[in-house]
Formats: C-alpha cells, sequence, structure tokens
C-alpha cells in the first residue's frame, strides 16, 4: 500500500473517532444531528442549539482502485472531490448528481440523478458498502449481505436512520470528452416516445448513446440532449463564462452539436444552477461580466437563497410592488414514462413554471429499495421544476396539487424540499412498515428524527 494511502486511511480513522466524540458530547435525549453549515436541502427547519455531530474530518476521497473499479469515499465528500479525485484514472461514479456541492453520503441518504440514470439506476444502486453512524450511536457496516435492512432502508432516510460515514461505490470508464446532440421536438408525446426508445435500446439512430436528459420550454418546444463518450478531439465549448449551457440547446429544427471536455459535461448545469441564476441577475449580460466566475456556481446561488429565505427578500419586494406573496415550488418527481406526457400536460396547463428539466431512469436493482419503492425494470421519468407561482388560498396549495397529480399517476416525490402529505398517504408511499421497522432496531430511543417529522414537518 503506497504512502498516501496509507495517510488517507489514518485520516480518515482519526475523523472517525473526531465524529464518535461528538456523537458522545451530545447529551441524552437531545436530537443528534450533522454539525454542517451548508446544505443542498431546500425546506426550511427548526434551529437547535445542541451541538451537533463533528463531520470536519470526513470530506475526502480515501481511496480509488483503477483495476477494481471502486473507491471508498468519506459521507461528507462533495462529487466535486470526487470527480476530481476520480477523473485522472479515466473514471466516473456511475451517477454523478447536477451539483457540485452535493456530498455523496447526502445522495445516497436523500436520492441523486443524472443523465446516467437511464443505465445505471440511482447513485445508491452503485453503493457495495458503506458504514452508518447509527442513532443508538454504534458504527455498523451495511452491505447487501450484512445489515441488509439498514443498507435497503439507507435512501430516501435523509438521516433519520444513521449517517454514512465512509462508502465503497462502483466507477465506470470514461472518456476524454463527450460529444453532445440536441434533438428538437415540437410535440410532447413525440419527445417522450423518443426518450422511451433511448432507453430501452441504449442508441439512437444506431449510434450508442450513453447519456440522456431532455429540457421543456413550453408544450411546442422540448429538447432531448444525447451525449456520446468520446476520445476524438474537436472544438469545445465553454459554459462557465458568459455562455450559457441551456440556451445552447435551443434551436428551431432537429439537431443542434456540441462538445464538452467530461469534467464539463459532468458540470454544466452547475455554473448557472440549471437556469436558476437568472433570478439573481446573473444572466444579465452586464451582470454577469462583473459577476466573478468562481462565484458562478450553485454553492453561490444557494447561499443568496438562503439569505433570501431569512430575511424574506423575495416577498418584500413583491410587496412593493402591490403583489401578493408567492409560494415556492422546488420540487423533482418521479412517473412512469408511459405517464410523463400526460403530467406534462397537466403541469403545463396549472402551474406557470418553466423551463422544466427531464431525465429518464431504471433501478439497476431488482430486489428495490423500500422507502422509494419505484418498481424494478420500470421506466420513470424524472420532472424537475424549480420556481415559485403566486400564493394560494391554503398554505403549499400548489405543491400539494402537484403531490397528488403524481401519486394519481403511480409517481413519487423526492423529500428534498417543501411536502405537505398527511401520514397516512406518507406512510403508505415510503414505506412505513419497512421504515419503523429499522427505525426501531438502529434508532431504538429515538435520537434521530423521524423521516415524517423532517420531511413534511420541517423539524
Amino acid at each position: 500500500m503506497s504512502a498516501p494511502a496509507i495517510d488517507a486511511r489514518a485520516a480518515h480513522a482519526e475523523g472517525v473517532e473526531r465524529l464518535l466524540r461528538s456523537a458522545r458530547a451530545i447529551p441524552p435525549g437531545a436530537p443528534v444531528r450533522l454539525a454542517k453549515r451548508t446544505s443542498n436541502l431546500f425546506r426550511s427547519r427548526v434551529r437547535t442549539d445542541v451541538a451537533g455531530l463533528d463531520t470536519s474530518g470526513l470530506t475526502g476521497v480515501i481511496a480509488v482502485d483503477p483495476d477494481a473499479r471502486t473507491a471508498d469515499v468519506q459521507g461528507m465528500c462533495t462529487y466535486e472531490d470526487l470527480v476530481a479525485a476520480t477523473l485522472p484514472h479515466g473514471l466516473a461514479p456511475l451517477v454523478v448528481p447536477q451539483l457540485k456541492t452535493i456530498t455523496l453520503g447526502g445522495a445516497v441518504t436523500g436520492l441523486g440523478i443524472e443523465s446516467t440514470s437511464f443505465r445505471n439506476g440511482l447513485p445508491h444502486e452503485s453503493v457495495l458498502d458503506l458504514d452508518v453512524l447509527t442513532g443508538a450511536g454504534e458504527l455498523v457496516t451495511a452491505s447487501p449481505h450484512e445489515h441488509a435492512d439498514l443498507f435497503r432502508a439507507f435512501p430516501n432516510s435523509y438521516g433519520t436512520l444513521g449517517y454514512a460515514v465512509r462508502l465503497r461505490i462502483e466507477l465506470e470508464p470514461v472518456e476524454p470528452f463527450v460529444a453532445l446532440t440536441h434533438l428538437r421536438f415540437h410535440s410532447l408525446p413525440e419527445l417522450v416516445a423518443a426518450m422511451d426508445a433511448i432507453v430501452a435500446t441504449g442508441r439512437h439512430d444506431g449510434a450508442p448513446v450513453d447519456y440522456l436528459d431532455g429540457v421543456v420550454f413550453g408544450a411546442d418546444e422540448g429538447y432531448l440532449c444525447l451525449g456520446v463518450r468520446t476520445a476524438a478531439s474537436g472544438p469545445l465549448s465553454d459554459y462557465t463564462g458568459q455562455r450559457i449551457y441551456y440556451r445552447s440547446i435551443r434551436h428551431d429544427e432537429g439537431a443542434a452539436h456540441d462538445r464538452l471536455t467530461t469534467h464539463d459535461y459532468l458540470w454544466r448545469w452547475d455554473a448557472d444552477w440549471f437556469w436558476c441564476s437568472a433570478a439573481f441577475g446573473a444572466q444579465h449580460p452586464l451582470v454577469r461580466r462583473v459577476w466573478p466566475r468562481r462565484y458562478r456556481r450553485s454553492r453561490s446561488y444557494a447561499t443568496l437563497m438562503r439569505l433570501e429565505r431569512r430575511y424574506d427578500l423575495g416577498n418584500r419586494l413583491e410587496r412593493l410592488k402591490g403583489r401578493p406573496p408567492r409560494e415556492r415550488v422546488i420540487q423533482d418527481i418521479e412517473v412512469p414514462i408511459e405517464r410523463t406526457a400526460e403530467f406534462l400536460d397537466w403541469f403545463l396547463a396549472n402551474v406557470p413554471i418553466a423551463p422544466i428539466w427531464l431525465c429518464p431512469l431504471r433501478l439497476r436493482d431488482d430486489d428495490g429499495w423500500p422507502l422509494y419503492p419505484l418498481e424494478p425494470r420500470r421506466t420513470y421519468v424524472n420532472v424537475g421544476f424549480w420556481s415559485t407561482v403566486p400564493v394560494g388560498a391554503t398554505e403549499g396549495e400548489a405543491n400539494r396539487r402537484i403531490e397528488r397529480e403524481v401519486a394519481a399517476l403511480d409517481g413519487h416525490k423526492s423529500l428534498y424540499s417543501d411536502a405537505y402529505y398527511p401520514p397516512d398517504e406518507f406512510d403508505r408511499l415510503y414505506g412505513g412498515t419497512a421504515y419503523r421497522a429499522v427505525k426501531r432496531r438502529y434508532d431504538p430511543d429515538s435520537r434521530l428524527l423521524d423521516l415524517y417529522a423532517k420531511a413534511v414537518q420541517r423539524r
């Protein structure tokens, strides 16, 4: 074993000991939470003065094994740092969520998705085993063969069963570049049909497809973005400067082509937080010229959004303009692909938000994941929409209407943002029976929050 690998493992052991000391220091009966200053969750939470778990020593990559195509990664390692460690080996995680500051542990316990999900599933499906600090204060290794109940229930538990300390994940080979084809559609059913065919065959017009997502701007304007791994050099685009990626895919007819480095492709959405940087003026040409490039990233916009929410700046501006306050609709949902056009038609007719992101997925694992029970061997489409709408007569009215429509179409909604489900519906949709059994075993004294309390009651 090389000296750097030994040093990394020694540093990991120190980080684990620091974590365990902080866990032992939390008073009996007090809630257990992470001591972290940033989050990719989009819901408010009750503040607490109790010291949290110290994860400051658990933010890196322990080792990459190019031969086995695996990596041992600490739970609080961001995908930005993980990708930086794997790309020099010509490897990448099987699924790389779109934002640089998402952590591996967060993507596994809170779900994640990206344009490889139509062939690689979700991030937790590439986990071979993981060390979890449970609510009982124990450090256990979970895998399909050891503590398998925790391994299966961990995805979508959002830290209510424990926290990932170390994860061993699969990696896959990548090429230096990604060649892109953006297909224009004037009909959403035609777009969905083309997506379905690509998912089923892994090909389009006889050529392989390695990456697949899409964007809908309206009922008569949608795009599928097809990516192919390639070693062939050629002109490259850069969307970290004045140019904006989502605008580059728009055209009138047929196909448009582009090329990015694999690094820039993985982070193509991060520089503008998809299209949400417009809310902060960062897409205005004059503002963009003076906006420092190092702050042109999702972390910066998330910081600004937290400040906006803390001081309610958006609604204050609305009041000054004589307009009512607005409801945040920041959601990702999954519906079966055969119901996707139906959902999009309903959404465009009832929720004034565009663009909309599309990302197909199929689970790799036939055994399923009880807390987010998508059916194995069935194609779903993640539909992402992130904006605000005028408030309704009741709190969360637009979000609740979306929840009902998604459930009616046999879909699910991610829980990283506001949710309004009543307890019985939440229990049915998110594996309540399986969750409670694992909760009793690994957090018998309820030191960690309950999933409903965290996801819906915002505790």
